[in-house]
């Protein structure tokens, strides 16, 4: 890892080049990335003690592979569990949407989608965190005040290691859920999208292990919609939807608990209720993300409804975005502009993806039995007319932001899609592309990308610390292949470039595409277009780095 002796923070004195407040999975992926690029990043928690049971229940893959940069992939396949069937059923029982997610290897290399069991994985995280000399873990101190001086944050916060009480940092990043003290000092404005719901929350783990099929269920009754999923660790968990007129008050009780687990199999005498909460999902965004040298980014900046599964994940990917565009700004390789495009980019995404989990949010909440009914015969009928597909959380292309514009403006693809990631032999090493190449900007192509570019394009690349790579077709002799060429054994990659019509594709460090090359002169052309939208000039500029990255990453 390189740790920077001299950065722009240093220079002004700040005691952090990044401060995040909020220690959940947002806030430790964000801190741990940044950290692996060799920044000093402290996190400000306002409890002691990490919060012990679960609340996300699912992962989808693109998540799993910003974990695995954020450095506990060794560990993600001991953490998550398989999901197997997940189904929608009516009152009747009768089968409405079944979806299959198989444990196996999908898109971004890691399961498609896994049951979470939240407390193990942030506890993989902040254990992984406390190995790393420059990133700063305070529990137990609580965010009181922020002051935005124009060259740094101060931070005015109680806890036990700020003897003055306070702290400073050159940018600072509000992680710190849905009543951010972040966000209010930023002066931001919550948009609800209008649609909430209270929802009792039971928490259960059975006296014996047992098996449940399907392992998720979504019951579509209109007389009390409920929700039935697997929690990771032997834990299971069941949501009832509060009805209209009922009362938190109500489901107060233990005895009001178990009435409505006991025709579920349910009961003292096999289980034990481990937490109930009536909690309120939300569908929500704020107007803006970031004031100064102030960001935000999970809760603080977005809330969505559970049914797709996507509220930690999309704040996961705010994460993954907003931490290269930090370094190449703490660099000095980047001006703070680049900071501009995160939050249209992320609210864009983010959008789209809570209208589709209030969409399933509607369809199993619905409480009118005529309507019910209609939507019951619908789809039972459409299900009939077609396989039963595999579970993939939804996923959406970038649409704004960091992206290659044909003549300036429009987006065309492959820009803006997540990058597969698939498995690749060099020499004695085969692996996930990532375990084998390295993260960070990469410059993928059927072609030798050091040949074909120019000698400043090259030097700009490596200033960058991108990864130039040559993919040779599976059958290559890995043992042959060169210092900058992997040899595509999953057959992933050569296959991807030519359903894209592309010969080069340049990724992202979030593993997003930045853009393709349809050709050898294309290639050059894409360099100098994501040179000029960091640098602000499709000439190449030099000035002394502030940090090198740890060239694992």
């Amino acid at each position: 890892m390189s740790i920077p002796a001299e950065s722009p923070s240093s220079d002004r004195g700040a005691d952090a080049d990044v401060v995040i407040v909020g220690c959940g999975p947002v806030g430790l992926t964000l801190a741990l990335l940044l950290a692996h690029r060799g920044w000093r990043v402290a996190v400000l928690e306002r409890y002691a003690e990490q919060y012990p049971f679960p609340r996300v229940v699912t992962i989808d893959g693109e998540t799993s592979r910003n974990f695995a940069a954020a450095g506990i992939g060794d560990q993600l396949h001991d953490l998550g569990e398989p999901m197997g069937v997940y189904e929608f059923r009516n009152a009747a029982g009768e089968v409405l949407l079944s979806f299959d997610a198989p444990y196996r290897p999908g898109h971004q290399g890691w399961p498609k989608a896994a049951v979470m069991h939240q407390p193990s994985y942030e506890a993989a995280l902040r254990t992984h965190a406390e190995t790393l000399p420059n990133l700063r873990m305070l529990y137990g101190h609580e965010v009181e005040d922020l002051t935005d001086h124009g060259d740094h944050v101060e931070v005015r916060a109680s806890g036990p290691a700020l003897a003055d009480g306070r702290i400073t940092g050159t940018w600072l990043v509000g992680c710190d859920g849905a009543n951010s003290l972040v966000r209010e000092r930023i002066g931001a404005q919550v948009d609800d999208f209008g649609f909430s719901q209270d929802w009792l929350l039971c928490d259960v783990v059975f006296h014996e292990p047992r098996e449940f099929h399907p392992t998720d269920v979504q019951i579509c009754d209109p007389a009390r919609p409920t929700t039935i999923v697997a929690s990771g660790r032997g834990h299971r968990r069941w949501e009832f939807m509060l009805l209209p007129g009922e009362t938190v008050e109500e489901f107060s009780t233990e005895e009001a608990l178990w009435r409505l687990l006991e025709p579920h199999g349910v009961s003292p005498e096999n289980a034990k209720l481990t937490r109930n909460i009536v909690y309120t999902f939300a569908a929500a965004m704020t107007d803006r993300w970031r004031s100064g040298r102030m960001l935000l980014a999970g809760d603080s900046a977005h809330l969505m409804p559970p049914f797709a599964g996507q509220g930690m994940c999309s704040g996961v990917r705010d994460a993954a975005s907003l931490a290269w565009r930090l370094d190449l700004v703490l660099r000095g390789r980047a001006a703070e502009r680049l900071l501009d495009g995160y939050p249209a980019e992320r609210a864009k995404q983010v959008r789209r993806t809570t209208d589709a989990s209030i969409e399933m949010g509607k369809l199993v909440s619905e409480l009118d039995p005529a309507k019910a009914a209609a939507r019951d015969e619908y789809l039972i009928a459409a299900r009939s007319e077609q396989d039963q597909p595999e579970a993939a959380p939804p996923s959406f292309a970038l649409e704004d932001g960091f992206l290659r514009r044909s003549l300036g403006r429009t987006i065309a693809a492959p820009a803006g899609q997540l990058m597969p990631q698939g498995q690749v032999a060099r020499g004695d090493r085969r692996g996930l592309f990532d375990d084998v190449v390295g993260r960070g900007f990469v410059l993928l192509s059927s072609l030798d990308p050091g040949e074909e570019l120019d000698e400043e394009s090259r030097a700009f690349l490596d200033d960058l610390g991108a990864h130039l790579v040559r993919v040779l077709p599976f059958g290559s002799g890995p043992k042959h292949a060169g210092p900058n060429e992997v040899v595509d054994v999953g057959n992933t990659y050569l296959p991807y470039l030519a359903e894209s019509r592309q010969v080069a594709v340049l990724v992202r460090p979030d593993f997003y595409v930045f853009g393709g090359a349809r050709d050898r002169a294309d290639l050059t052309r894409l360099v100098r277009e994501l040179r000029a939208q960091i640098t602000g000039s499709p000439s190449l500029q030099r000035r002394p780095l502030a940090a090198r990255r740890d060239p694992r990453h």
